[in-house]
């Protein structure tokens, strides 16, 4: 499958989807358009069955600047521009895929969020990235939701509040970003990351992303409770059945 939407397009290969925000000129920034565009391609991705991973990506000198300054400034972007924008990050952050972004350049305001949305995030040590949105005097997204669950709610809030930026570095440091890549082979070593991914990525892998999704949400009985349902559905699924066929062989496991 190859698609393209105005903004950004999406190939297949295999069971992994390549999604690459292509409005270089304004560093991937998102205007209402884009934001329809990326909407449109979450849905698309979260209804594909056969699914098993999604690469993000940023063409040009950048992952994301985040919403269109320009276009904001000039009274373009109004309140409708968050309700798709949100419902995108939200299908991303629990479409049964899992998500892996690559993040160069800048991840700013909007592009961190999106990042932020992604089960894993490599990062080139010299990307920057930030919540600046108080320069606008406007919220962050669900950034203020996502960030303090990542980087505790001190570190969120000096970040939100100042809305400075860290760099690849500080950002692994403090538990923003999971993997560093060099700027110079960003590409290949994404790729690398990409592949581990695949070869450990069973229904089981999956189900256990969907479990964390409310780690923080529920009580312990009530996550519990998920667990077992999510358990179940685990150990009676093929891929289970392939993992204990392999063991008894001595043998690596071939997921579906």
């Amino acid at each position: 499958m190859h698609v393209e939407f105005e903004h950004l397009t999406v190939e297949t290969e295999g069971q992994i989807a390549h999604v690459t925000l292509d409005r270089t000129e304004r560093l991937n920034a998102f205007h209402y358009d884009g934001v329809r565009d990326l909407d449109a391609v979450s849905q698309l991705l979260a209804d594909e069955e056969d699914l098993r991973l999604v690469t993000i990506q940023g063409a040009g000198r950048a992952f994301c600047t985040g919403i269109d300054l320009k276009d904001l400034s000039a009274d373009e972007i109004d309140m409708s521009y968050h309700r798709p924008w949100e419902r995108a990050l939200r299908r991303f952050e629990t479409m049964e895929p899992l998500v892996l972004c690559l993040i160069h350049g800048y991840a700013l305001g909007g592009g961190l969020q999106l990042a932020l949305a992604c089960d894993v995030r490599v990062c080139t040590h010299s990307a920057e990235m930030g919540l600046p949105a108080i320069n606008e005097s406007i919220i962050p997204g669900l950034g203020t939701l996502r960030l303090p669950r990542y980087i505790g709610l001190g570190r969120a809030k000096k970040m939100v509040i100042l809305g400075n930026n860290v760099d690849g570095d500080e950002a692994e440091r403090i538990g923003l970003v999971d993997h560093l890549v060099d700027e110079e082979t960003m590409q290949e070593e994404f790729d690398d990351l990409v592949e581990r991914y695949m070869r450990v990525n069973s229904q089981g892998a999956r189900l256990s992303k969907q479990a964390m999704l409310t780690c923080f949400d529920q009580d312990f009985d009530a996550f519990l409770d998920r667990y077992l349902d999510l358990q179940t559905e685990a150990m009676t699924g093929e891929d289970f059945e392939e993992a204990t066929a392999a063991y008894r062989e001595d043998r690596q496991p071939e997921w579906q």
